[in-house]
């Protein structure tokens, strides 16, 4: 499904990230790990189309070049991190803006059933339903962030590209939204591709991983075959997996209370 290679781009001329290559093929989720800087967010944001780069970017052999904004839109949506909330919207607006590309009538800019379906489909789906009235300035942001993935999934889009997305979020609804994830992706042609900082919900969330250190890949492959123990270090600079091992101990004293 989605191509990338000798990828590079950046910021006002310099490159955050080089010669950058991967693929993601159907009904198959990406984490990417690293450290902060390393160039995770600026790689979401070119595959999204909105950071221009050299290389190439390909979706079903077609470069994210020659579509416009429509059908790229209707490929890919983005999940990004939450920045602030200027307008007074209701859940429910929000949510059905991403079927803006759907809805038929464009001047009336009336939903048909099939769109008012879909939204209330993707308010379930979060846990939100309940909150649909209520003025998105109002809720917590935890609530707003599933606002939002809502809003992306409302999109129908063949890729989500997830940045930090369980940023917020409780412990409870991390794991549903992995969870949830996992299960739409897992629908003809669909693909999950997330930025995270937790190392335990990337891998929960797929079996591929891309690691990307100083602007580099410095691995990309099945979880179990690329991730190892000095891996880790070079990439964070600390014994993460004795992190983990110590963090283990104490959750099975705590268990055996």
């Amino acid at each position: 499904m989605l191509n990338v290679a000798n990828l590079f781009t950046g910021y006002n001329s310099h490159d955050v990230l080089s010669d950058v290559s991967f693929c993601v093929k159907d009904n198959e989720n990406l984490s990417i790990i690293g450290s902060n800087g390393c160039g995770k967010t600026t790689l979401l944001r070119a595959v999204a189309g909105v950071l221009p780069f050299r290389g190439e970017i390909e979706i079903d052999g077609k470069p994210i070049r020659k579509m416009g904004s429509k059908e790229r839109s209707l490929r890919i949506a983005m999940l990004s991190q939450l920045s602030g909330i200027y307008f007074q919207y209701t859940v429910y607006e929000t949510v059905m803006m991403g079927r803006y590309l759907h809805i038929k009538d464009k001047f009336l800019g009336l939903p048909s059933r099939a769109d008012k379906e879909c939204v209330s489909r993707c308010l379930e789906a979060v846990d939100i339903a309940g909150q649909a009235d209520r003025k998105i300035t109002e809720l917590s942001g935890g609530q707003l962030q599933r606002v939002f993935l809502a809003r992306v999934l409302a999109q129908e889009p063949d890729i989500i590209l997830l940045d930090e997305p369980t940023n917020h979020l409780d412990l409870r609804y991390q794991v549903e939204l992995i969870k949830y994830l996992k299960d739409w992706a897992g629908e003809s042609g669909r693909s999950v591709i997330g930025v995270m900082h937790d190392i335990n919900l990337a891998l929960l969330l797929s079996d591929n991983i891309l690691v990307i250190n100083n602007g580099k890949v410095a691995a990309h492959g099945k979880t179990d075959e690329i991730i190892t123990e000095a891996l880790l270090y070079e990439v964070y600079g600390i014994d993460v997996v004795g992190y983990m091992r110590q963090s283990l101990k104490r959750w099975e004293k705590i268990g055996s209370c």
